[in-house]
């Protein structure tokens, strides 16, 4: 679920007295009352500002969300509750006319934070007798949130599996109600032939249920790290291999490194620098296993003796060959 920050909702500071919060309330619901407000989006607004006045015109709500707040909520952003919460269940205690706002209609948040209980009144902006709220109550088992964790891997792993150990941090009630911070560690198996943005499932290792309900799931998403000889798109692998000005031209048969081990390579005749080769079912495992693309990169040597220079003066005053012909008849 997403985190809401009531403060923000509202405009004014965490340290707000209950006047400023009525004001700041007053003067936002005015301007987007449903029945008068040509505002974008009016209703909705208006439900936000009144689920903040909600909890912050209440002190024991206000300091449950005080409370949540110090543990890393940030409006907008997943969130998830310490294990172990528990919120109470109250029934509506005011009744008044006005604007009707269903508090079921309230965020996933207020829902989860607090169990759907609402004080069953608000003030109306326009100085009438208040704004309606119909509670709900939610006191059904409720299963924990699904929890996403990324995880590096090497290429070699992504191509061979691996096993790991993973240490994660999460905030639990100890005996005494204190909310405590909580290390765990997982052992876990990373299968070959995992992909850039795979999710690995670990049912029930996710987030803790409410209310006696079952745990979420904890997936792991992983990130392939940047490799120094090989390029990955899906299950495809690229390696760049240099070769010999003779090698590209009279072709040959040259040692790759692959995934699994060195294989041989023909080079054809007149290869060109830039184009690729293609080693079938050489990038990673799968069904159908991807492919190894070999892409050629010309060298030449940088130091030559006068023997070898001469070489490459007799190459250029006996073969006759523009390598920009194309372009001048273009």
């Amino acid at each position: 679920m997403k985190f809401v920050d009531y403060y923000q909702v509202l405009g004014v500071s965490e340290n707000a007295t209950q006047d400023e919060v009525q004001k700041a309330y007053r003067k936002l619901a005015r301007k987007y009352h449903p029945d008068v407000s040509k505002e974008p989006q009016a209703e909705q607004k208006f439900k936000e500002l009144s689920e903040a006045y909600e909890v912050l015109k209440d002190e024991e709500k206000r300091a449950e969300f005080d409370q949540l707040r110090k543990f890393g909520g940030r409006n907008g952003q997943d969130f998830q509750p310490p294990p172990g919460w528990s919120p109470g269940n109250w029934s509506a205690s005011h009744h008044g006319s006005g604007p009707e706002v269903n508090v079921g209609d309230f965020s996933d948040f207020f829902s989860e934070i607090f169990g759907g209980r609402g004080s069953g009144f608000a003030t109306d902006p326009y100085g009438g007798q208040g704004v309606h709220f119909r509670t709900s109550t939610r006191g059904a088992k409720m299963p924990g949130d699904d929890q996403t964790h990324t995880i590096e891997v090497s290429l070699e792993e992504a191509f061979r599996g691996s096993q790991r150990v993973l240490t994660l941090q999460s905030m639990e009630v100890d005996g005494d109600g204190q909310v405590v911070p909580k290390t765990r560690t997982l052992n876990v198996k990373i299968p070959a032939g995992v992909t850039e943005g795979q999710k690995i499932r670990l049912k029930g290792q996710g987030g803790p249920g409410r209310r006696g309900g079952p745990a979420g799931d904890l997936y792991l998403q992983i990130h392939i790290a940047a490799h120094p000889s090989f390029r990955v798109d899906g299950r495809d692998v690229t390696a760049e291999l240099p070769v010999a000005p003779w090698e590209a031209v009279l072709g040959g048969t040259v040692e790759v490194p692959t995934l699994g081990g060195n294989v041989k390579l023909s080079i054809p005749t007149g290869a060109q620098a830039g184009q690729m080769l293609r080693l079938k079912g050489r990038g990673l495992p799968g069904k159908p296993p991807g492919d190894q693309f070999v892409e050629l990169k010309v060298v030449v040597p940088q130091h030559l003796t006068p023997e070898q220079r001469q070489l490459f003066e007799t190459m250029r005053a006996q073969i006759s060959f523009d390598p920009r012909a194309q372009r001048k008849a273009s």
